[in-house]
């Protein structure tokens, strides 16, 4: 399997491979490739994990246990695709269990990564000709924490 070439890697204090192994199971074909461990003299404690390696979601990721000195913040989030509500409320309530949930569709998870869980329709109804239209569906997400997407094509639908 190749790889992307350029991917993104997150700063843990050290639970990077607790995280990567939750992500594994959140997200169905997701696979840890390896978890590289601090060796006598390093950065870290021998023997500690230091970086692991994943697929997220058809994803290359990379994550580094870095220590205390910096920590992730919504200014990079993870974006998540969603069919159907079904697939919303399942990732929500998988991701937020220990986090925190935030506004339009965002949330922090107990690592401190931050998702946005997006219903796929939203795109459409945002570049809708409409001005009408694209502004019931934004005051509609504006007012939502989880995206609610009969709410959503309502505002959509009656403007």
């Amino acid at each position: 399997m190749k790889l992307q070439a350029i991917y993104p890697c997150l700063w843990f204090d050290h639970q990077a491979e607790e995280a990567a192994k939750f992500y594994a199971k959140v997200f169905p074909g997701s696979k840890i490739h390896s978890i590289d461990r601090y060796t006598r003299g390093g950065m870290g404690e021998a023997g500690k994990v230091m970086y692991v390696e994943m697929t997220l979601g058809g994803c290359r990721l990379g994550m580094i246990n870095g220590g205390p000195h910096f920590t992730l913040t919504p200014a990079v989030s993870l974006r998540i695709g969603c069919k159907n509500q079904k697939e919303i409320d399942s990732l929500w309530k998988k991701l937020v269990a220990g986090g925190e949930p935030s506004r339009c569709g965002w949330l922090t998870d107990r690592f401190g990564l931050s998702w946005q869980i997006v219903p796929d329709q939203l795109g459409t109804m945002l570049k809708s000709k409409s001005a009408a239209k694209r502004e019931a569906v934004t005051q509609a997400f504006l007012a939502m924490s989880k995206f609610d997407l009969a709410k959503l094509q309502r505002a959509y639908d009656n403007a």
